[in-house]
């Protein structure tokens, strides 16, 4: 409730002192108190009643105030009941902090502005938030003069008092109210949405309230407005593109109209997210254009004249023509009744993202498009950016995944898997199916490991690495079978430690004294280790032919 409506409510005889102009001020709370430092008890937004017992003269007043104002406190009544008139020096202090102050008439208890408080804030509330939701919604539909989800969010903020964030699947901050003060550390926006993708996936319907750091959230998913409940047929559609608001809450007591209201914010916010999804049409029509092109073997004149189109409109006002990437990225589920090129999709344009990007639309210069369960983005740089720095320009695998690992994990859960593959930079037509073939290359590579989150770059297709993925799998059991089998049982019955000592034996390139440092052993037992280990194996780890047998078994193990 607003301060304003305090004053103009007679029954609780409030006389306003000072702090006209801050009248709009919120107040979440009330506390009554005659203590010298109250502040360890203020958490912020309460009116703060006192009887002034704690002034002996009219040095305290300054330092009560100045104690008030650093908690937060939204305005002070002063009871008249004991002293008669409020003293000055409390007024000028006041004025001096800008901290509204009112005189309770001595009549007044200061329970019955307790009880009348504690009321409007609890009780009321949800019809507050009704007609907050009623006189905005023309605001959020009307176009882009509405302002976007900020506008509901400020409005929760300084209305309701509630902080709330929209953030998309991967943890990226779209949207924070201003009450919500500076915005959620990257980790927590992370485990808010890994939590939320993970409640989703198993069938539980939101909000989802969850605790990070000691703090409560509930979270709510924001769906398309385009489209119905029954659309889906399956989660996995849409679980990896949904937004979600989380608000910094319990919701867990809350009555059945507020939980309805909030329901009716989310709708509010997903008029941003189809206008988002609606402007990206244009990006993905050229780069589907772009990519048949391609692979359908077109001459390079061709695709240079629509790279030509393309660059004005994913970099605006750039000058000369871009060098451009390619990010081939596969999203696979169990049974394969869910076709996974949308959710790719969708995926590539939020992780190509600048991670400290904010906002609905910080994708406007990547191009995506799908085609069965392959997604390619088409990823401008411009021509100074490519030059400056060789083959290490650009996006790079492991820094694309690196901050959404978590939250994507838990939406794929146990039956889904994501693997993606980054090209070089490349500057002309003639060097996009190169970079194309790259891309998908790089990409075979990261889905021969394990995890459910998988990249690989350019960089690593020059190294040995490029051949397991397209060896058999049969092929690849019997081999790593013969060599490590032996091993992996002795280990089980002797708890001998061959595997791990094998291991380090490779990647101390075959020293003695440098495995034994690492493994905290003496020389001779690592020499018996290694023994045994030739002994079980029949191999005679001092060749290197038998060196690289091992290396590659446990690369494909």
């Amino acid at each position: 409730m607003r301060l304003r409506a305090l004053l103009d409510t007679d029954a609780l005889g409030l006389r306003l002192l000072g702090g006209e102009d801050e009248l709009d001020r919120a107040v979440r709370g009330v506390m009554t108190t005659d203590l010298r430092d109250p502040s360890r008890y203020l958490s912020g937004g309460e009116l703060v009643l006192t009887g002034l017992a704690w002034r002996r003269d009219a040095a305290d007043s300054e330092p009560f105030v100045r104690l008030l104002v650093q908690a937060g406190v939204a305005a002070l009544a002063a009871g008249e009941a004991e002293l008669g008139d409020v003293p000055d020096d409390l007024v000028l202090a006041c004025a001096k902090h800008r901290l509204p102050l009112f005189a309770v008439h001595e009549s007044v208890a200061f329970a019955t502005i307790t009880e009348h408080v504690v009321r409007q804030v609890s009780g009321e509330r949800a019809g507050d938030l009704a007609a907050v939701v009623d006189r905005h919604r023309r605001m959020m539909t009307s176009g882009p003069a509405g302002g976007g989800p900020d506008v509901v969010l400020d409005l929760l903020g300084s209305d309701l008092d509630l902080r709330a964030w929209v953030l998309s699947p991967t943890g990226r901050m779209i949207a924070g109210s201003k009450a919500a003060g500076p915005a959620l550390p990257a980790e927590t926006c992370a485990r808010l949405a890994a939590e939320h993708l993970a409640a989703t996936r198993t069938g539980r319907r939101g909000p989802h309230r969850v605790h990070v750091s000691g703090t409560a959230y509930s979270l709510f998913p924001v769906r398309s407005s385009a489209r119905s409940p029954q659309a889906a047929r399956d989660v996995r559609e849409t679980v990896l593109s949904d937004w979600l608001l989380a608000v910094e809450a319990d919701a867990g007591d809350w009555p059945g109209e507020r939980l309805d209201l909030l329901q009716g914010v989310t709708q509010l916010i997903a008029v941003e997210r189809d206008r988002r999804d609606a402007g990206r049409t244009v990006r993905r029509r050229l780069a589907q254009e772009v990519l048949e092109l391609v692979q359908t073997g077109a001459a390079p004149a061709e695709i240079a004249a629509r790279l030509r189109v393309a660059a004005p409109v994913l970099l605006p006002g750039l000058g000369a023509a871009p060098h451009w990437q390619v990010v081939v990225a596969r999203v696979e589920w169990e049974g394969g009744e869910v076709e996974g090129g949308p959710v790719a999709q969708s995926l590539l344009e939020e992780v190509l993202v600048d991670p400290l990007a904010t906002g609905p639309e910080p994708s406007d210069r990547i191009a995506v498009a799908h085609t069965g369960d392959e997604a390619v983005a088409l990823v401008p740089l411009p021509a100074v950016a490519a030059e400056h720095d060789g083959s290490e320009t650009g996006l790079l695998a492991d820094a694309l995944l690196r901050s959404v690992r978590e939250p994507l994990s838990a939406g794929l859960d146990d039956d889904g898997r994501l693997t993606l593959g980054v090209s070089a930079a490349v500057h002309s037509a003639e060097g996009l199916r190169g970079a194309l073939e790259e891309a998908r290359h790089a990409r075979r590579v990261a889905a021969a490991r394990s995890g459910r989150v998988c990249a690989a770059g350019h960089q690593e297709l020059a190294s040995h690495v490029l051949l397991l993925p397209f060896v058999p799998d049969d092929v690849r059991r019997a081999f790593t079978a013969r060599l490590l089998d032996p091993l992996k049982e002795y280990d089980r019955r002797h708890r001998a430690e061959l595997i791990p000592t094998l291991e380090a034996f490779l990647d101390s390139d075959g020293s003695w004294t440098r495995c034994a440092t690492r493994l905290h052993l003496h020389v001779n037992t690592l020499r018996y280790r290694v023994g045994r280990i030739e002994q079980l194996t029949g191999r005679d780890l001092s060749r290197l032919e038998d060196k690289l047998d091992f290396f590659l078994a446990l690369r494909m193990s």
